[in-house]
């Protein structure tokens, strides 16, 4: 019988733990490159009609978490815009041909999103070539492990990854709020860092905190005007961001230390975002879902 995320399963066993291989990668990593490849749902993600009709913006949907939410909405019936790094075109083509696949429109915006104008340019793309937006999904970031500490971040990588991680954010939900009416959804990609902060990660951490609050005070803003506004924190994920930006021997160890004792899969999250995007959580705003094999967000 093929799986899929309504198949029952022993959550410990479901994928492999530690070591993972995710090979030599350099910033931003490339999926193809992965000895072990993530699971994105190409196979598993069976879609049910939820998001039929609507129109999504994925930053960060070459790969990893944006990847598997590009194939669950489109799945799920939705058209979807992907905004990447010229750098990860390999990705992007992968993703945008199984939205494709899918039978709905694949647009490719590749650009750096710290530039405020290429934010507008993608809200820009998104109502020209899709018509209009109904979900936002803020999920592209930067991070880069100092094991050394604060010490070692210097004020070029503190000042990429707060532009990548919250400027961006602000930029594109700003520009996108204009276009969007009663029952569209802005979903954010915060982190289990935003509540278990790494001295290795200040600087990442203290992004992912500021998107807990920005979820918060937005939803609560937008909620007159019938928007929903909430945020996924993911533990530990097998993406190729991983291997780009942490010691090898941090990522051999990778998710061992969740109570389930692996690493997540971007298609393990997939379904949530689909939850935030859908109505079904019509009554839910401003809310955080940790997605983090057991440890606690709160």
């Amino acid at each position: 019988m093929t799986q899929d995320q309504y198949t029952r399963q022993d959550p410990r066993s479901q994928y492999p733990k530690p070591e993972l291989d995710g090979g030599d990668q350099g910033h931003p990593g490339i999926t193809g490159s992965m000895p072990d490849r993530p699971d994105h749902g190409e196979e598993s993600y069976r879609g049910s009609g939820r998001l039929t009709g609507r129109r999504a913006v994925i930053t960060g949907g070459d790969s990893g978490i944006g990847r598997a939410v590009a194939i669950a909405y489109a799945r799920e019936g939705a058209d979807v815009l992907i905004s990447y790094l010229p750098e990860e075109e390999e990705d992007a083509a992968s993703t945008a041909e199984l939205i494709e696949k899918a039978g709905r429109k694949a647009v490719r915006v590749p650009g750096d999103i710290r530039d405020e104008s290429h934010c507008k340019a993608i809200i820009d793309r998104a109502v020209s070539d899709l018509g209009g937006i109904d979900i936002l999904v803020n999920n592209a970031a930067y991070q880069m492990a100092q094991p050394g500490g604060i010490e070692d971040i210097t004020t070029d990588q503190f000042d990429r990854v707060l532009k990548t991680n919250l400027y961006a954010m602000f930029w594109l939900s700003r520009a996108a709020v204009p276009h969007l009416s009663p029952g569209a959804t802005i979903i954010n990609t915060a982190s289990i860092q935003a509540y278990q902060s790494s001295y290795a990660l200040l600087d990442y951490a203290t992004t992912k905190g500021g998107i807990v609050a920005f979820t918060k005070a937005l939803a609560e803003e937008l909620a007159s005007k019938g928007i929903r506004v909430n945020a996924v924190a993911p533990g530990p994920i097998w993406t190729p961001l991983i291997p780009a930006t942490m010691p090898e021997e941090k990522v051999k160890s990778f998710g061992a230390d969740t109570p389930l004792a692996r690493a997540g899969q971007p298609a393990e999250l997939a379904p949530a975002y689909v939850y935030f995007a859908s109505n079904e959580s019509s009554y839910t705003t401003g809310e955080v879902l940790g997605i983090t094999g057991g440890k606690p967000v709160s």
